[in-house]
């Protein structure tokens, strides 16, 4: 099996220690806490936003809905008026 277990975390640990050296773990562990940190972040706000998108889509989709109703449910279509274009006249002087 392929499972990483108590002694092989120990084995790794050593081969970083010997790497970088103790004085740089903390600040190697801080960066990586920090990586996973801004990671989980960007998840969460990436989340947010596609039901944002979801919602507005929804809602786009509700409004739709309820303007065919309104259209459906009048017998009444609506007529285009008639616009009569005037041209100043213009007299001989």
């Amino acid at each position: 099996m392929m499972g990483i277990g108590f002694p092989e975390l120990m084995i790794i640990l050593v081969i970083i220690m010997i790497i970088f050296g103790a004085g740089k773990l903390p600040e190697i562990g801080s960066a990586f806490g920090n990586s996973i940190r801004n990671f989980k972040k960007s998840m969460k706000e990436a989340e947010e936003g596609t039901e944002e998108l979801d919602e507005a889509s929804a809602e786009t989709a509700e409004a739709t809905d309820e303007t065919k109703e309104v259209s459906e449910g009048t017998s009444e279509t609506p007529q285009a008026e008639e616009t009569v274009a005037s041209t100043p006249e213009t007299g001989d002087k």
